[in-house]
């Protein structure tokens, strides 16, 4: 299945970058048993956040959509680091959390997690699809749009 996956980012047009390292005092990842957690992933682009400010005060649905995916791309990107670059050993993703900034009258959370939904399906086929929360905060570290966290099945 590597071969798969690297193959539909590929044709994608998606180069996973390198995991980016913790910015406070905690792990990108951690394994326990067949689970894998990955801490809270920012859409970072290059270094830098591709997307900021709140939704509902700026932020446009579709690009916050963006945003997510550039979550989920980072969140592959730390898998691949924790699994020794052999995606393949994903089985399931169980869960991702997608925590939207936005101002208080948005309501459109579940469409902005989308984005990161929508990719990991695209990628990882069935392996994929998963549960999932999404809610808004007032803030996310560096002014970021969204941030979204997740739980992994491995073998």
């Amino acid at each position: 299945m590597a071969n798969a996956i690297d193959a539909k980012l590929e044709e994608l047009g998606v180069t996973l970058p390198q995991a980016a390292a913790p910015a406070a005092n905690y792990v990108p990842f951690v394994q326990s048993g067949a689970q894998l957690f990955i801490s809270g992933q920012l859409p970072l682009v290059d270094g830098k956040l591709s997307h900021t400010g709140q939704l509902g005060a700026g932020v446009m649905v579709s690009e916050a959509q963006e945003a997510a995916k550039n979550c989920a791309i980072n969140i592959l990107a730390q898998a691949k680091a924790a699994l020794g670059g052999d995606l393949s050993r994903i089985t399931r993703v169980v869960r991702i959390t997608c925590m939207v900034s936005s101002a208080p009258d948005f309501y459109e959370h579940h469409l902005v997690a989308n984005g990161a939904s929508n990719f990991l399906a695209e990628v990882l086929g069935e392996a994929g699809k998963h549960a999932r929360a999404a809610y808004g905060v007032s803030a996310l570290p560096l002014n970021a749009a969204v941030e979204i966290d997740a739980i992994l099945e491995v073998k």
